[in-house]
């Protein structure tokens, strides 16, 4: 709670001494003195923030601490016993919204003296006897108000482009492969009916055809096997496609180079077929292998179709989720949702990064601005795949965490870069601050991430950096702060 304050007569020859008021004459500082008053404030807190900014306060003697709100926590952000600094409603001249309430925590640690002026008044005081430094002033404070909020559009314009050629060459990929598929299987297809047509015309007897459908059961139920194994080498898989074409070869089966290879990618070798085809007449093998390889190409070709067109779903959901298409604003959202659309809408820029993702899935939703907070995550990310893009492809690690600690979700984004410079690492978060090269960044992508985090979500964000591991901590409370 704030202290009851004691009112002192007001000296000017002690407002004179104070660095702020050493200029003015003796008409000015009377009406400093007629306009405003001392007090004697006991430890405690004099105003805080969000409060009705009423008065500018100018230290005289005694110390005092200032805090900014994060989350449901004061943090404090400077401690100070020198006379005259000031603190409170300092930017009232402004008239602006903004100016009318207080912008940090005032906190007295000693028994201290303030000047105090009313805000009204020192608005007055600033327009009447500072008029050309109150233009210089406010030109100042909007023109950079307006240059940082029309370079945060233009940064993330900047990422929406980026993002938007990633996601449409991720597009094209599996698309191609779908149309490229189509066509091969069309062609199969009609070898199929073509084969069909063949054994429609009483080539083989009943019970050989009940063996070779059989044999095709067999062969497909082998590729759903073969789908859940690892991948073959490529030299262990150019071996088994030789042993595959030996055996049709000693089996009079000729033209049999494409079929193997659909053969070993089904999982089937020599082996299998010995068991499964070496038993029926070697009249029907030709026949049988061929409507196998037909068969097999076929289930293949539709497994890529699949492939492909769920990879086409799934970035499409993707952007759908990053973007929070048809989502209000505001809602309980599962963070890792957020987190896993973010890498995907990414994943052509982190290629050759080996991303790790440590998940405490038992982490509940949080309410959060999802299109926002992807924001933050797309900055976080790529800033840290540039930082990677300087290290050797085998010590590029980008690893995301998740944690409950206390009452705070936290998301930790950590790679394996060279590090930031401790000279500037507290500067990391500085509108238009930025160690890229001209023209490759504005310096905003950590701001606004600051702006989203901290501002409007109540929470925290912070970076820790060493050669080696770099770390971005994001906090976000689990519960709202109108419901704490």
């Amino acid at each position: 709670m704030t202290t009851t304050p004691d009112r002192l007569p007001c000296d000017i020859a002690e407002l004179r001494t104070l660095f702020l008021f050493d200029k003015l004459d003796d008409e000015q500082l009377l009406f400093l003195c007629s306009r405003g008053h001392v007090e004697r404030q006991e430890p405690g807190f004099v105003f805080r923030e969000g409060e009705p900014a009423d008065a500018f306060y100018v230290l005289l003697d005694g110390s005092l601490a200032l805090y900014r709100r994060v989350g449901t926590d004061d943090v404090e952000i400077s401690r100070t016993s020198q006379v005259g600094v000031y603190a409170g409603a300092w930017h009232a001249y402004l008239q602006q919204e903004e100016a009318r309430r207080y912008l940090h925590s005032l906190r007295v640690l000693a028994p201290s003296r303030f000047y105090v002026l009313p805000a009204a008044d020192f608005s007055e005081i600033m327009h009447t006897w500072f008029p050309m430094a109150m233009h210089l002033l406010e030109g100042l404070f909007f023109g950079q108000k307006s240059m940082q909020t029309a370079t945060a559009q233009r940064e993330r314009l900047l990422a929406l482009g980026a993002l938007s050629a990633g996601l449409t060459h991720e597009l094209n990929n599996p698309a191609s492969a779908a149309t490229r598929a189509t066509a091969t299987l069309r062609e199969r297809v009609a070898r199929m009916r073509s084969k069909l047509a063949l054994v429609a015309s009483g080539a083989y007897d009943r019970d050989e055809l009940v063996q070779i459908i059989e044999l095709q059961e067999k062969a497909v139920a082998a590729l759903e096997e073969a789908r859940g194994r690892p991948p073959l080498s490529a030299l262990d898989t150019s071996d088994r496609e030789d042993d595959v074409a030996d055996w049709l070869d000693d089996h009079g089966v000729g033209d049999n180079a494409e079929m193997a290879h659909s053969f070993v990618e089904a999982g089937i070798d020599p082996q299998w077929l010995e068991d499964h085809v070496g038993g029926i007449p070697e009249n029907v093998v030709a026949g049988a292998a061929h409507w196998l390889g037909y068969t097999l190409e076929t289930e293949l070709l539709m497994n890529e179709v699949e492939d492909a067109t769920t990879r086409i779903s799934t970035l499409v959901e993707a952007a759908k989720q990053y973007s929070q298409i048809g989502r209000a604003a505001q809602q309980e959202a599962d963070v890792h949702v957020l987190l896993d659309s973010t890498l995907t809408m990414l994943d052509a820029k982190l290629k050759g990064v080996d991303v790790v993702r440590h998940y405490d899935r038992s982490l509940p939703p949080v309410l959060v601005h999802g299109a926002e907070l992807n924001q933050v995550w797309t900055n976080l990310i790529d800033n840290a795949r540039q930082a990677l893009a300087e290290m050797p492809p085998d010590q590029r690690r980008l690893t995301i965490t998740t944690r409950r600690v206390d009452d705070w979700l936290e998301v930790e984004i950590a790679d394996s870069g060279p590090g930031i410079p401790p000279e500037i690492v507290d500067r990391v978060f500085e509108p238009f601050f930025t160690t890229k090269p001209v023209g490759s960044g504005t310096g905003l992508g950590l701001d606004i991430s600051w702006r989203i985090v901290v501002g409007k979500h109540h929470g925290d964000l912070r970076v820790t950096s060493h050669p080696g591991d770099t770390r971005f901590l994001v906090r976000l409370p689990l519960t709202p702060p109108e419901a704490s």
